[in-house]
């Protein structure tokens, strides 16, 4: 009779990471600061501006896109699974 009690389920559940609430549209105060705050970084990836921006990463992905074609920021390295950007410099020998 005792031997069933022993095997009951008493295990914890784990710790529970608070779930974050990001943003999946941009809102015209969150684009504001993108085009504000993210040029002045010194490395610009899609996890990064999704943490400081509280933005979902397919947003990320596509901010980091306009910044880039507008000449905001320029590549460091551009692999197919991890984009890494910095802030682009007056000099355009940089750029290279």
């Amino acid at each position: 009779m005792l031997a069933p009690m022993l095997y009951c389920n008493n295990r914890s559940k784990g710790k529970n990471k608070e779930k974050v609430n990001n943003l999946v549209l941009f809102d015209q105060p969150t684009y504001d600061k993108l085009l504000a705050e993210a040029p002045k970084w010194k490395m610009i990836s899609q996890s990064i501006m999704s943490d400081r921006m509280r933005i979902g990463g397919s947003l990320a992905r596509a901010a980091i896109q306009e910044l880039a074609a507008k000449g905001l920021i320029r590549p460091v390295v551009k692999h197919a699974k991890q984009l890494i950007y910095t802030r682009a410099s007056g000099d355009a020998s940089a750029a290279t």
